[in-house]
């Protein structure tokens, strides 16, 4: 989600709508890249701990501004922390929260002005790889105009080195989608699929959403079942595969901007943001929740 996206110019109809999808267990279960199972775990975060591992994640502080998105991210526990028991949700060994808050008038390092504020964390220099499975399970509440993020990012420039968006969800809780950005094929040209889920088992539940990346394909899966694949070839269409190289992991929980804007049409009170999903957001109610994070290599 690092540029402009929406209703983007390839889309793929989901043909796995009829597929229940079952409700995942709290254990880190993914399917290996390979058919032999010869995997080593590369990176695993269970969000176990008192704080944020610092040796493992980087907290972004809002520099760069896209999207339209409305918020800035900090460095706050009011919007990035780690949460037990009840709090948890089901998360056995305590999960990572990310929350967006309505904070007016904020002033970011650049001398701009934002209403709302967010969290969002990378492993860039710190957790870096080029293929394998990387999956997180993730619980998301419902709000029109939410934008939270599962993704993975190329080290140089972008759209040149690559996006790989696992899940990403503007508020409607019965589907999310992936999508991949390269030279050619990024922004609102990017690859894109969705998957509409099961009633009784939106995104309000707890999912495993993930993707196997390999030399020519990219398998995006959500518990377990493919729900959209991407080919060497087919990027090659537009321009060249931009998923040879090295790429870092990112969470995070945007507000508002362009792609929600073009789901939700919503001008007022704020750019994608309807009235409803701000008062559910000043009081708190907005949330990302994060189990674990895994990624898995062949050996």
């Amino acid at each position: 989600m690092n540029y402009l996206k929406g209703l983007l110019r390839f889309q793929v109809i989901v043909t796995l709508c009829s597929v229940m999808l079952v409700r995942c267990s709290s254990g880190p279960t993914v399917s290996p890249v390979d058919e032999k199972g010869n995997t080593q775990t590369i990176f695993f975060d269970d969000f176990s701990g008192p704080v944020l591992d610092s040796s493992k994640w980087n907290t972004e502080v809002t520099g760069m501004h896209v999207n339209n998105e409305l918020q800035a991210y900090i460095d706050s526990t009011n919007v990035i922390r780690l949460v037990t028991g009840a709090e948890a949700e089901g998360a056995e060994n305590g999960a990572l929260v990310l929350q967006p808050y309505y904070s007016p008038g904020y002033i970011t390092k650049d001398s701009q002005k934002f209403d709302f504020i967010s969290g969002r964390i990378n492993t860039r220099s710190k957790v870096e790889f080029t293929y394998g499975s990387a999956s997180a399970r993730i619980k998301l509440t419902e709000g029109s105009g939410l934008w939270p993020a599962w993704w993975i990012l190329g080290t140089g420039n972008w759209p040149e080195t690559g996006e790989i968006d696992v899940m990403e969800y503007v508020g409607e809780k019965d589907w999310a989608s992936s999508a991949v950005h390269g030279k050619g094929y990024s922004g609102d040209a990017g690859l894109v699929d969705r998957l509409y889920f099961p009633s009784g088992n939106d995104v309000t539940n707890w999912h495993i959403y993930a993707v196997d990346w390999t030399p020519d394909s990219l398998i995006f899966k959500y518990d377990g079942v493919p729900m959209f694949r991407v080919t060497k070839p087919m990027t090659q269409f537009f321009g060249e595969w931009a998923f040879d190289n090295p790429k870092y992991l990112i969470l995070n929980f945007a507000v508002g901007g362009v792609y929600p804007f073009k789901i939700n049409g919503i001008k007022e009170p704020y750019y994608g943001l309807p009235a409803s999903t701000f008062e559910q957001i000043k009081n708190g109610k907005s949330k990302m929740l994060v189990d674990w994070v895994r990624v898995m290599k062949v050996q």
